[in-house]
């Protein structure tokens, strides 16, 4: 029914006691409805609304000013508008009210027996779905961003209550054998959208991870097995160390480094230990002059303990026999089997094609570095340091003061101003700035924004958590709190008839759609960064960001986008539901378009002096993009290429091969000797072992490839559709990429998207080669290549 991240655990006595408070508080459920109100965003206000989205974010007096105006409310509305989700206690009514409709939907499925009744059965799932997302992914989100650690324990019952109740939903028989028939009797499939054939076979394949086809004494070997898998990633995950904490030099040795850093590390008898992990050792080979040393460090760097290898090889093994116990040969073919990529033949394809595109750029760059060193040759602990050189002696001779004064035109109000003004231009949608009602934050600082239409239809709600506080994650993330869906005229009379004030959408977004006439419920989305705030010291300084950052919020909006514009009448497909391998697509096309000249036209402006960025300031930025990319950017890229070659090497070698165990550090030397433009030295032993600090083996089994094959679809999109006749700001190539791509969330096949939007003229996809995908279409995506600007993210 759903695939969550991570698993808490919580022992059964303990659920059944929260299950008891949880059915108590249902019956202090609140009885006042509260009435989701969009902007009022009538033409005449589209300037005024635009000027209001920059002050929001630029301005501390503006934005006190705009989000106390309903601080005085008398009443309190639920956190994102959940009806719910007034205190504490409003986490166990939502979660009981839910299960309450889970349990009712449940027995429908179990006890259909007409046509009627099965034809309704990939809705009815698909709604069953909707209801445990609804709580756990609101719940998840909530219990690690809201500061308060009452409302922190309170999501975390209702996550794993849900949670707890969704794993006993997995392995129900019946429900698996309901669908079954269904999806067996032409008279029922024949009548199902091409979204709902989509949403039960993805049900199919849950139930399948799940060993539910297994009889009783397999099943229990499927869940031993996964659970030694999900200890044993997590430990390898968290368990990382090499093999020596450190290595000890003269102090005289490490000139070239930074003097104090020096002096923090050296002892009293000159010597100076070099830590194993963190960033000294990285500040070492950047700038350490002796090779020797960079070379003792590097390899100390790059060699795991021993016992990190051996959790990494039981990981392995207790994968690939968890594949062969699921009948598939490989644990790469059970992971890749509902991807666009299919097989692992099919991604080595890719990756070695990518390899052959990248390797001319590589060449170049690896020959500038080796002409810097002179006649011995360029070794791979050689690499940082001369790159630093490089970026240091550019730096010195090209960076101007223009380039420092970019960020004066990127004030985190002007880059959302920007953003809005490119979805209306390509896609006819914009962001409203909107007053919140008491309680419906997590935290003052949180903005919301209304995303309608050219009509002025309401269509979304994103919640922007932008700037950092104290135990906030720094890392930058789009949430998905709650997916578009249809809302059935039969779940609006079921909910009437539970509680008069109770809403079909527990209080949040609805909106009418014009031209089915059902209620839908409309996402809501949460964009979470760590810039810093506004200064509020009389100076009116806003959020400055860099040029990175940019990328990084367009980046997040483009996943946002994709759930905006995804709108499909069933919530499991609808946005970023969709294949793993195309996920990432439309946020790392977005940015392309964050310094697009046309685009930089549309919002690039000084905080001051609203002066726009100038023509020449803009072709600095172009040429310190191209002068990184051609110094790094290549190399970047085969290191990336090298570690999905080796997630795919270790996933893919079959259960009956690994019954005398796996050398992985004998593979990861392979793939490198065979693929690395850079030497692998075979005269070093022991040999090194990096792999063990590879923690996404766990995390990304047999799918790393992942933001590298988006990366090429998106390099590819951008220059044949996009940059092509500069349409970076062209309605029609934006319409092209919406109705081909983002409309239609995961309820169309990722390489349709793609050919569709291509087109069948453009070479790359002659004779259609592109909409079945296959070997052939993964090895044309790797001819595409990544471009120059190294691997963001």
């Amino acid at each position: 029914m759903l695939r969550p991240l991570r698993r808490p655990w919580t022992c059964h006595k303990c659920l059944q006691l929260q299950f008891r408070a949880f059915e108590s508080a249902a019956s202090s459920a609140p009885r006042t409805p509260f009435e989701y109100v969009p902007a009022n965003n009538s033409a005449p206000q589209k300037k005024s609304d635009d000027e209001t989205l920059r002050r929001v974010f630029d301005s501390q007096p503006f934005w006190r000013d705009f989000s106390q105006r309903t601080a005085t409310a008398p009443k309190r509305a639920g956190l994102v508008q959940n009806q719910y989700l007034t205190s504490p206690d409003g986490f166990r009514a939502f979660a009981s009210v839910s299960l309450q409709k889970c349990q009712a939907v449940v027995a429908k499925v179990l006890q259909a027996s007409t046509l009627e009744e099965y034809r309704a059965m990939a809705r009815n799932l698909d709604r069953l779905s909707d209801l445990l997302c609804r709580v756990i992914d609101l719940s998840d989100f909530i219990r690690t961003i809201h500061p308060d650690p009452q409302l922190q324990e309170a999501a975390t019952q209702a996550y794993a209550l849900m949670f707890e109740y969704m794993n006993v939903l997995n392995t129900t028989t019946g429900l698996h054998d309901q669908l079954n028939t269904a999806m067996a009797n032409p008279e029922v499939t024949s009548h199902w959208t091409e979204g709902e054939m989509i949403v039960a076979q993805i049900l199919i394949k849950d139930f399948s991870n799940s060993a539910i086809h297994m009889p009783p004494a397999e099943r229990q070997r499927f869940v031993n097995l996964s659970n030694d898998v999900s200890q044993i990633g997590s430990d390898f995950m968290n368990g990382a160390e090499p093999a020596r904490s450190q290595v000890v030099f003269s102090a005289n040795n490490l000139q070239g480094m930074d003097p104090l850093v020096v002096r923090q590390i050296k002892r009293w008898n000159n010597k100076a230990p070099v830590p194993t992990m963190g960033i000294i050792p990285r500040l070492a080979l950047r700038s350490v002059r002796d090779e020797a040393v960079r070379k003792e460090v590097y390899l100390a760097t790059r060699t795991s303990s021993t016992r990190q290898i051996h959790r990494l090889e039981r990981l392995l093994m207790k994968r690939a026999e968890l594949a062969q116990l699921s009948g598939y040969s490989s644990f790469a073919n059970m992971a890749l089997s509902d991807k666009m990529a299919k097989t692992p033949e099919a991604v080595s394809n890719f990756l070695t094609s990518l390899v052959s595109s990248n390797q001319g750029p590589v060449r170049e760059e690896l020959l500038q570095l080796q002409q810097m060193k002179g006649s011995s040759s360029l070794q791979p602990w050689d690499h940082a340091y001369y790159v630093h050189k490089r970026v240091m002696e550019y730096s010195q001779s090209r960076r101007s003061r223009q380039l420092s004064a970019i960020p004066e035109f990127f004030s985190l109000g002007t880059v959302i101003q920007g953003l809005s003004r490119l979805f209306d231009r390509l896609y006819g949608v914009r962001l409203v700035p909107q007053e919140t009602s008491l309680g419906e934050t997590w935290h003052p600082d949180v903005r919301r924004l209304d995303v309608v239409d050219e009509s002025e239809q309401h269509i979304a709600v994103v919640y922007c958590d932008l700037f950092t506080r104290p135990s906030k994650h720094p890392n930058p993330a789009h949430f998905t709190l709650r997916c578009s869906r249809e809302i059935s005229a039969e779940e609006i009379a079921e909910c009437a008839s539970m509680n008069q004030s109770a809403h079909p959408n527990d209080g949040m977004a609805t909106a009418m759609d014009p031209h089915t006439k059902t209620l839908r419920q409309l996402p809501t989305i949460a964009l979470v960064c760590d810039f810093q705030e506004p200064r509020a010291d009389g100076t009116d300084r806003p959020t400055l960001l860099s040029e990175h950052s940019v990328r990084t919020l367009f980046h997040e909006m483009g996943h946002a986008v994709h759930s905006i514009l995804g709108q499909t009448p069933l919530q499991s497909i609808s946005g970023t539901r969709c294949a793993t391998d195309f996920a990432e697509l439309p946020s790392v096309l977005m940015e392309s378009f964050a310094t697009a000249p046309e685009v930089l036209a549309l919002y690039a402006r000084h905080w001051k002096t609203d002066e726009p960025l100038s023509h020449e300031m803009m072709c600095s930025m172009a040429l310190d993009r191209t002068a990184h990319g051609s110094i790094y950017g290549a190399v970047e890229n085969e290191a990336q290429i090298l570690m999905a070659l080796v997630d795919q090497a270790y996933h893919s070698i079959p259960a009956n091969a690994l019954a005398n165990g796996i050398d992985t550090t004998d593979i990861y030397h392979r793939v490198f000797s065979r693929h690395s433009s850079l030497p692998d030295p075979d005269d070093v032993r022991p040999r090194t072992s990096w792999q063990g600090f590879f923690g996404h083996l766990y995390g990304y089994g047999a799918t790393y490839y992942s933001y590298i094959f988006d990366r090429a679809i998106a390099n590819k999109l951008w220059q044949d559709v996009f940059q092509s006749g500069n349409a970076a700001v062209d309605r029609a190539a934006g319409e092209r990429y919406k109705n081909e791509v983002l409309r239609w969330g995961g309820g169309r096949n990722g390489w349709q998207c793609v050919a569709g939007v291509l087109g069948n003229d453009n070479p790359s996809n002659a004779d259609g080669r592109l909409v079945e995908g296959g070997d052939e279409a993964m090895r044309e995506v790797g001819r595409w290549g990544l471009g120059r600007d190294g691997v963001s993210g």
